[in-house]
């Protein structure tokens, strides 16, 4: 590798680092990356990263570049075993290092893989990610020879979930990793918790054999609906690829969103945090937010990100936050990163503190109409001029439009959202109305806006 070296500009993401092995991203782009995030930490007196990989073929090479890169600029490594991406934060905040990388790939395909960083207990995002990409295109690189050593966290992860379940004792549930990197830990947990565990997908396979995982998408559920049926499961549990989102559903194999499970949370949340800012992103429910005013909260509307929400969460001292994708927050107890299975654990306390059962709660939700994330394929560079051309239009013609992340869109019938995904070459588009007439009608906005920029728009 020369000194100085350029990125794909693809992979260089608002709140990641993440690309295509082989096409976007190399165990060269690795290195490269571990030299300017070691330099970049270095300038600011860091000493030591940790190092996580999760389940994909491609992540142990990647983990050995990045730790190369790192202690070429005089940076000390420590390498935590394979596991999910919230073991990796746990390691950040825990272990005696100035910040961490975690190898994943997410909920992307197998080909896929990328970089999540945090500093100090902070995500690394936006500007900083584009200032690593300065300085390796400049070789502006700090040099030296740092040590690499090993540290085993499960146990201490594990024994830290365990701490905060206080949730019925007397549940059968089934849990799905999806062959993801959550299937060791959750196998741990669910192993010490009361009641009965049925476990799906546990084993780690960057092939994903059984399904692609992703709880937000409904297909990628079958199969735990169809054991929450045959055995008699009082709800489900998922996660996505590498651990920090969570999905589930109920005995009757009703998929909760993402928003659904928030308010669950908030509400217990806020039964002793009372006023406290709750914060969701722009492809939330209303629903969502009205319920967190409700329950004595203060929402606040944000823009999508793990990243972003996690720094907003600081700015408004926030106990709890959330996405519509499932990643979930809680600085209530515990360390106000995302974390799936802490998540799930909080969720079976929320049962028991407000004396619920998930059909209970489903049944109990407004009947709207709306869809999920619906991701339509769109050219990772022309995806976010599409949302500034149509934010121009609208704006231009008077709609009511919130434009803190793409744009969110009141109309007589409900609101429709579209925002340019960070994370793969598609736009997101979510709708919802009281009435299945206006969700049609919205469906149809949005159709006919998206084809007036030139996108083809698959059925929704």
């Amino acid at each position: 590798m020369s000194e100085a070296y350029r990125f794909n500009p693809t992979i260089l993401r608002e709140y990641d680092v993440r690309g295509q092995i082989g096409k976007t991203l190399s165990e060269i782009d690795a290195r490269a990356l571990g030299r300017a995030f070691g330099t970049w930490a270095k300038r600011q007196g860091g000493k030591a990263i940790a190092i996580g990989y999760d389940g994909r073929h491609s992540s142990p090479g990647l983990a050995e570049a990045l730790s190369e890169g790192l202690r070429a600029c005089g940076v000390d490594v420590v390498r935590i075993e394979r596991g999910p991406t919230p073991m990796l934060y746990f390691a950040a905040f825990t272990l005696p290092v100035d910040g961490g990388i975690m190898i994943t790939g997410s909920h992307n395909p197998p080909d896929y893989n990328g970089f999540k960083m945090l500093f100090r207990k902070k995500s690394v995002f936006g500007e900083a990610i584009q200032e690593l990409g300065a300085i390796a295109a400049a070789g502006d690189f700090e040099e030296g020879a740092g040590a690499e050593s090993q540290a085993s966290v499960m146990a201490d992860y594990v024994e830290r979930l365990l701490k905060d379940f206080d949730g019925p004792e007397d549940l059968t549930i089934a849990w799905d990793a999806g062959n993801g990197a959550m299937g060791e830990a959750m196998k741990l947990v669910t192993g010490r918790l009361p009641g009965r565990h049925i476990l799906l997908n546990e084993e780690i396979d960057g092939d994903f054999p059984n399904h692609h995982p992703d709880p937000t998408v409904p297909e990628n559920l079958v199969q735990l609906q169809e054991v929450v049926r045959r055995e008699g499961c009082d709800l489900g549990i998922a996660f996505d690829g590498d651990g920090d989102r969570v999905g589930a559903i109920d005995e009757e194999a009703r998929i909760l969103w993402g928003d659904q499970l928030m308010l669950l949370l908030a509400r217990d949340v806020l039964r002793e945090h009372q006023g406290a800012p709750i914060i969701a992103d722009v492809k939330s429910s209303q629903v969502l937010f009205d319920g967190i005013a409700e329950a004595g909260g203060r929402p606040i509307m944000w823009k999508t990100g793990h990243s972003v929400i996690k720094s907003k969460m600081l700015e408004e001292q926030s106990p709890f936050a959330g996405e519509m994708s499932a990643h979930l927050f809680f600085n209530d107890r515990f360390y106000g990163f995302d974390d799936g299975l802490y998540a799930a654990i909080r969720l079976l306390g929320a049962l028991k503190h407000l004396g619920l059962t998930l059909k209970d709660y489903k049944d109990s939700l407004p009947a709207l109409h709306n869809t999920p994330e619906v991701r339509v394929p769109c050219a990772e560079e022309r995806k976010f001029g599409v949302v500034a051309e149509v934010a121009a239009e609208l704006k231009k013609a008077g709609a009511d439009v919130t434009d803190i992340d793409g744009v969110r869109v009141m109309t007589p019938e409900g609101w429709w959202l579209l925002r340019a995904s960070n994370t793969q070459d598609v736009l997101v588009v979510r709708c919802e109305s009281e009435t299945a007439e206006g969700l049609e009608s919205l469906k149809s906005t949005v159709r006919e806006t998206l084809e007036g920029a030139g996108v083809v728009v698959p059925d929704f």
